[in-house]
């Protein structure tokens, strides 16, 4: 059951991979690197796993660093010889994925609707600007905030605390928008309103608090917020 919403949300924070891009041209890189279809669900998984490992140690690197270490690591266990490079160059394809169909035009009708809007990724700074930029969509966002700058990577509270004080809004004035539920929970953990996007295979998490609003793409939430 969805949470009532305080208020009308003035900014909304949107994840970047999955939530806006489509991950199947790098699903399909590392799939064929690891040499099985589907293998590329376990890496991403991984990735975040040691993205979250660096951040309670106090460390940290570029997600596309950690996600290259990862590659290497689960090509290992297939006993598939991967070197950095070529880790690397097999990732190439998340710096030009595609927008998910709905969401060009979802964010412009968010955008003329008033709402203020902006990224908040785990990818880096130069990344991000690289990757909304091939998706055509730079241009809808007021700002693109990266975990660069905090030096941690997201569901960490602080991320979501410094993405509102960067917006110049308390926490409970922004929606964070994503297709995660370990997103979505750290995001609502932290005092921001939140909206899932159910795209294929994710699934909210059944211990955090319920999410303000569910939708299955941006058009739905778009339909949902209008009235607020």
């Amino acid at each position: 059951m969805n949470q009532p919403m305080p208020s009308r949300p003035s900014v909304l924070l949107f994840d970047v991979n999955e939530t806006l891009l489509n991950l199947q041209p790098l699903e399909e890189s590392v799939d064929a690197v690891l040499l099985e279809n589907g293998a590329s669900r376990l890496w991403f998984t991984t990735m975040l796993q040691y993205s979250l490992v660096m951040t309670v140690s106090g460390q940290y690197q570029p997600l596309g660093e950690i996600g290259a270490a990862t590659l290497q690591m689960m090509a290992k266990n297939r006993e598939v010889v991967l070197g950095a490079a070529e880790a690397k160059e097999a990732l190439k394809p998340m710096l030009s994925l595609p927008a998910h169909a709905d969401v060009r035009g979802a964010l412009e009708r968010f955008k003329a609707a008033g709402f203020r809007m902006a990224t908040l990724t785990n990818s880096s700074t130069a990344a991000c600007r690289a990757q909304l930029d091939n998706a055509g969509i730079a241009d809808l966002f007021e700002r693109q905030l990266s975990v660069e700058t905090p030096a941690k990577f997201k569901p960490h509270r602080d991320v979501y605390q410094w993405a509102a004080s960067e917006m110049g809004v308390p926490a409970g004035d922004c929606m964070l928008v994503a297709a995660h539920a370990w997103d979505v929970a750290g995001a609502a953990w932290a005092g921001m309103q939140t909206a899932f996007i159910e795209r294929a295979g994710n699934q909210v998490f059944p211990l955090a608090h319920a999410p303000t609003f569910s939708a299955s793409d941006l058009d739905g939430l778009f339909e949902q917020l209008a009235g607020k």
